[in-house]
């Protein structure tokens, strides 16, 4: 079977999302979301075994359903990159995670902070009343490094390697985690599953999205050479084995110094430091920005090429 159409699908998507942004009214990750929500009222105890059950209660089905479709449309390669292209359109965001990000800029350069505190909750769950300009300015950076690896390397990645199935299934996971798998007294245990489960699926795609961030350093304005030894050096000291790959690397890149005190409305962690510039300044979002479009496309590029060789190198087999 050949996996063009995959490749097809992965460009269409992405040119979707680029022209269209998110879907406005009946979001299918939102209808997911409501879904999963209302099997935790029924399926909630606090426990690991309970998590783990409610997990694959809520990815079971997106999976053996993404493989229904995936299976009928084997033999025809129109319908299959259509649905590759409308899933890949569907969960990643990347047009949406830069306006949202662009929209809080313009609120701090404006010297409207009180804006930029509303807009902040949709990048990360950090307490905005405890955020000055600086502190939106570096939880923005930070979020733009982290979601560009679960909002558009991820997905791309898992549906390059497993069609259908990948797109789906990593965003029923993703949400998952955002769901439940956060530390607090109520998900502490039953969230343990949907985190671990999705360390996992971004294990190889955070590492891709620090690597093509070294790659791209020129193009905002720092070197491979910085972002690569903030990648190596700093990466290993966060506490998410994933973000901060991510972070560390656009930290080297675009010149900054990321971490530190990091307020939730229940709690404050305490971040290590990842790279050796300055701190974060409103005008540094717009930077940010453009390095997650750059490794979105560049994550785009490695993909599809990647595809595209193997079905060249069977060809030849053959």
């Amino acid at each position: 079977m050949s996996r063009l159409p995959v490749a097809a699908g992965l460009m269409l998507g992405v040119l979707a999302d680029e022209l269209l942004g998110d879907p406005r009214r009946g979001h299918p990750v939102a209808g997911f979301g409501a879904l999963a929500t209302s099997l935790e009222r029924r399926m909630y105890r606090d426990s690991r075994q309970a998590g783990g059950q409610y997990t694959l209660a809520c990815v079971l089905p997106v999976l053996t359903t993404a493989a229904l479709v995936e299976r009928r449309t084997a033999q025809r390669p129109i319908a299959r990159a259509s649905a590759i292209a409308a899933a890949t359109w569907t969960v990643i965001g990347g047009r949406s995670l830069r306006r949202i990000a662009t929209d809080l800029a313009a609120a701090l350069h404006n010297d409207d902070t009180e804006t930029a505190r509303t807009i902040i909750p949709s990048l990360c769950g950090r307490d905005p009343q405890q955020l000055d300009p600086k502190g939106l300015a570096r939880a923005t950076v930070e979020s733009l490094a982290e979601n560009t690896a679960d909002s558009v390397t991820a997905p791309l990645f898992w549906g390059a390697v497993a069609g259908l199935p990948g797109l789906l299934g990593y965003r029923a996971v993703n949400t998952l985690d955002a769901m439940v798998g956060h530390r607090s007294p109520r998900y502490d245990r039953f969230g343990t599953a949907a985190a671990r489960l999705d360390d996992l699926a971004n294990l190889i795609p955070s590492r891709l999205t620090a690597v093509l961030t070294v790659v791209l350093a020129r193009q905002v304005g720092g070197t491979p050479a910085e972002a690569y030894r903030a990648w190596r050096s700093d990466a290993a000291s966060h506490p998410s084995p994933n973000a901060g790959q991510c972070e560390a690397a656009a930290a080297g890149a675009l010149g900054l110094v990321l971490g530190g005190p990091t307020r939730y409305p229940t709690h404050t962690e305490f971040r290590p430091v990842l790279g050796s510039g300055r701190t974060p300044e409103p005008a540094d979002i717009a930077r940010a920005a453009r390095l997650s479009h750059l490794v979105q496309y560049a994550t785009l590029a490695v993909l599809v090429s990647g595809i595209v060789l193997r079905e060249a190198t069977k060809d030849e087999r053959e």
